[in-house]
């Protein structure tokens, strides 16, 4: 019985030329990214070059108001940082302001979510309406709640006080709202403005619910606190999660309010309107780079946990 010896035919099809380890197939994923590239070189170029340079001027001792002591300075800059009281006062209070926007603003978003998630006339516009805020350039809210709302001689507050002291017949006080609370005025601003992004978020989520699951409990005699309770809560817990987050990074590293409506006096410079002082006013470039690249170091780690919460809602989302 004869035995064929002739070596196995190699395959030269498209599966064969598509292969991860030959050239077409790089070749091929090369020209799938080829389009990507102008974006990408454009956002290096952008961000990791002026990144880049902070992060070696932070490393050097460099103050324009004296020229002659320059030089390589380590870590000092950074011990700088976290030993220097008006910046670690600047830290506590970016703390607060930014916990207590983003809490507030979460409570309010979830009212506002579950107002708009009924069925009701005229919601669309409603929707539009509470939407309005976010959409406001911020130094043009600051400046809206500067002098239209907390102006203590024409501002809308303290006339709205004054009309109702008139009307009960009492005299009605007339606070000076920045100076006798100037962290509050500005958390009301923020509030104000990042709480239609909240309602957004969790209105996203509200619609998402697996209405025949909430159907079948209302029907077993649970009430409208029940269902909420063990239900939508639950749900939503990735959705706050998600919206906590993400405020988090971006109040954070608020400047406009703060700059606007107190100038970053009466205990309410945060850690960006710090840096800014430490930049233009003492000129110590070397310091007030280290103080950037902290508040990007914690800005990348909140992002990263917010990367981390966006990726396991799409998976949930994709497993049903």
């Amino acid at each position: 019985m004869a035995i064929d010896t002739a070596p196995p035919p190699t395959r030269t099809g498209p599966r064969a030329q598509g292969r991860p380890g030959s050239g077409a197939g790089r070749a091929a994923r090369w020209v799938r990214r080829a389009p990507l590239l102008p974006a990408l070189i454009f956002t290096i170029v952008v961000t990791q070059l002026p990144f880049l340079a902070t992060l070696v001027i932070s490393t050097l001792r460099w103050n324009s108001l004296d020229p002659d002591n320059r030089g390589f300075a380590g870590v000092d800059n950074y011990v700088a940082v976290f030993s220097d009281p008006a910046l670690r006062d600047s830290v506590v209070t970016t703390v607060v302001l930014t916990a207590v926007v983003v809490i507030v603003s979460l409570v309010l978003g979830l009212g506002l979510a579950l107002l708009l998630d009924q069925k009701f006339r005229g919601r669309g516009a409603v929707r539009t309406m509470l939407i309005a805020p976010f959409l406001v350039v911020p130094v043009a809210a600051a400046l809206l709640w500067k002098h239209a709302l907390y102006n203590p001689d024409y501002g809308l507050l303290n006339g709205a006080l004054n009309w109702l002291g008139n009307l009960l017949g009492f005299q009605a006080p007339q606070p000076e709202w920045i100076s006798d609370m100037p962290l509050t005025a500005v958390i009301i601003s923020l509030v104000w403005q990042w709480t239609p992004f909240m309602m957004l978020i969790l209105l996203a989520g509200l619609q998402s619910r697996p209405m025949d699951v909430v159907e079948a409990a209302s029907i077993d005699g649970a009430g409208a606190f029940q269902v909420f309770r063990y239900l939508t809560f639950p749900h939503l817990r990735q959705y706050l999660e998600l919206g906590g987050l993400l405020g988090s990074i971006y109040v954070v590293q608020n400047f406009d309010a703060v700059f606007t409506i107190t100038s970053g006096g009466l205990g309410t410079a945060n850690l960006p309107y710090q840096i800014y002082q430490t930049f233009y006013q003492a000129h110590d470039y070397g310091q007030a780079s280290a103080a950037g690249v902290v508040v990007v170091v914690g800005s990348i780690i909140i992002a990263t946990f917010a990367l981390r919460t966006v990726s396991s809602l799409f998976k949930n989302e994709g497993a049903r």
